[in-house]
């Protein structure tokens, strides 16, 4: 099974991989990617730092998002490749999820609830209405 894991560094990834660590999920078996998406900086923000800048500042994030998430997975056994990209999180999870073949994305939630949602939104809200892989939402 392909999974996909959607992490941001959080409080709420963490919980997600307890998780997955707690139910057995990790396996051998399994092929996993860690992902994460950055929104991106505004655009008098990148102008203001130039171009050498913002790519280091995104690969510092990306590295400081993952860095926990990897090294949790190799005390658990797992073995996986880490991806970030630039964007909007909702959308470029589910992209990935579809482009990647992935048979499920795994990811925590803050748990906010509906009506929170509905005037803010949320990036697990998002990944559920354009997602076509399951999700499995961890609170």
């Amino acid at each position: 099974m392909k999974i996909l894991l959607a992490v941001d560094g959080s409080s709420y990834t963490k919980k997600m991989l307890a998780y997955l660590a707690a139910h057995e999920l990790f396996s051998l078996k399994n092929e996993y990617t860690a992902f994460t998406a950055q929104l991106v900086l505004p655009t008098q923000a990148r102008a203001a730092l130039g171009k050498e800048l913002v790519h280091k500042y995104y690969e510092d994030e990306g590295q400081r998002v993952m860095g926990p998430v990897t090294k949790f997975l190799e005390r658990h056994g797992v073995i996986a490749k880490c991806s970030w990209k630039t964007g909007k999180p909702g959308e470029l999870i589910a992209k990935m999820a579809e482009e990647g073949k992935f048979d499920l994305v795994v990811m925590g939630s803050h748990g906010r609830g509906s009506l929170v949602n509905l005037v803010v939104g949320s990036v697990a809200t998002q990944v559920l209405a354009s997602c076509k892989v399951p999700v499995l939402i961890v609170r």
